[in-house]
């Protein structure tokens, strides 16, 4: 049976064990992230907090939410090292700025149609060309500063991670995130959602997304953020919604 098949079955899930059979998924995460980082970097650092969110992976994960775990796990270590790096506060806060803009447009956006923005249409809400809009979902992909869970100003926010010291409320609150946050990537449009499944899941470079798409490694650069970028908007819909009722 295939291994993502047979973890979307498990129940109860075995948390040690995922840890176990996908501690690589961190390494090659944090080295696939440092390679498109300064330097100054230390892919040590990414790998130490990227542990950390396969761990919540594993804690949080259920099967019946629709993402493998492959794909679930590799969006949470990624967005613990993101968190890891924007403690040190390196990237320019325009990026965080027009990258919480698109966000915002594909939210209204897509409130309004009831169905995925497009890029014209959001390029238009933000009054910018084609060009200067995927220059800024690409910056997304190459995740130098965004999480999936993108509430702060400044991009200095974290993922929804539990806390131990919550009461019950909290605890349902964030059980609830992360089965919307499973059901989120499930629909995204389809292109989007396969980038996701070769980058996490598979851990294909973007060259090779591209071989497979037939597009150029820019093009995956800029589906890849835009995924990222929906997810998030979505989200915050969700929280929204979630907090009048």
């Amino acid at each position: 049976m295939n291994m993502a098949v047979a973890e979307n079955l498990q129940e109860p899930v075995d948390e040690n064990a995922l840890v176990r059979r996908h501690a690589d998924l961190v390494k090659r995460i944090a080295h696939h992230l440092a390679a498109r980082l300064p330097a100054s970097v230390e892919v040590d650092d990414l790998i130490q907090a990227g542990v950390i969110g396969l761990i919540e992976a594993a804690r949080h994960y259920s099967g019946t939410r629709g993402a493998s775990f492959e794909t679930y796990a590799g969006i949470r270590i990624r967005g613990a090292m993101l968190d890891e790096l924007r403690q040190t506060d390196w990237a320019p806060r325009s990026v965080h700025r027009r990258e919480r803009a698109v966000s915002e447009a594909i939210r209204k956006i897509e409130q309004k149609n009831g169905r995925e923005a497009r890029d014209h249409e959001i390029a238009a809400h933000l009054d910018i060309d084609l060009a200067e809009f995927h220059a800024i979902v690409q910056d997304a992909s190459r995740c130098q500063v965004l999480s999936i869970d993108h509430g702060g100003e400044d991009g200095d926010e974290t993922m929804d991670a539990q806390d131990d010291t919550a009461g019950p409320l909290q605890h349902l609150q964030h059980d609830e995130f992360q089965q919307e946050l499973a059901r989120a990537i499930s629909e995204l449009p389809e292109r989007e959602r396969l980038v996701l499944s070769m980058y996490y899941e598979r851990e294909l470079n973007l060259r090779e997304i591209g071989a497979v798409l037939k597009v150029s490694e820019s093009r995956v650069c800029q589906i890849h953020g835009q995924a990222l970028l929906r997810l998030r908007a979505r989200l915050k819909s969700w929280r929204e919604l979630a907090a009048v009722s």
